[in-house]
């Protein structure tokens, strides 16, 4: 399956897109890099700069029907930045629509929240995201990983990067399932 990692050109948790990304690629899925422009991503060790990663595709130039399933790292800025952009919301937006898998740890439930996927749904976050989620009509708990089957797809959600085992597990468990 190819799987898409939506990231902004900067602000992603590094270990959130690097361990995943590795996670995927171990279960014989092909992740690709999608960004709001080309080029690199800047990656980030909480505030401090990391690795740079080449963008693979465009968003506006691509589209989830290319994709299986969808992934989207954390990171304050990154998310912040993602739902500021119209095509990278729309592209979240579309994994929903048309049913696709879609996994999101820490703060990049803000997307989602941008992306008015959330309503009706329960998922997980960084504790800051608690009250937008409910304003968005989400329901929130406080667990280490959330698979929500209550709308057009299966929504993978975690909290932190501490949770990034439990996180790469779920997902994939979800992904294989649709893959089979």
């Amino acid at each position: 399956m190819r799987v898409a990692f939506l990231v902004a050109p900067e602000g992603v948790e590094q270990v959130e897109l690097t361990e995943p990304w590795k996670a995927a690629k171990d279960a014989g899925h092909e992740p690709v890099l999608v960004s709001t422009e080309a080029g690199k991503v800047q990656g980030f060790n909480h505030l401090d700069k990391a690795d740079t990663f080449d963008v693979d595709e465009v968003v506006g130039e691509t589209s989830a029907n290319s994709f299986g399933g969808l992934v989207l790292p954390g990171g304050v800025a990154n998310p912040d930045f993602l739902r500021l952009d119209e095509k990278a919301v729309a592209f979240v937006k579309d994994f929903f629509d048309q049913g696709r898998p879609v996994a999101a740890i820490c703060h990049a439930p803000w997307t989602l929240v941008e992306a008015d996927v959330v309503r009706g749904r329960v998922l997980t976050s960084w504790p800051s995201l608690k009250t937008d989620i409910r304003n968005a009509g989400g329901t929130w708990v406080d667990e280490q990983v959330k698979i929500c089957d209550h709308g057009s797809n299966q929504l993978v959600t975690s909290r932190k990067p501490d949770d990034l085992k439990a996180f790469c597990n779920a997902f994939l468990h979800v992904f294989a399932g649709e893959a089979g």
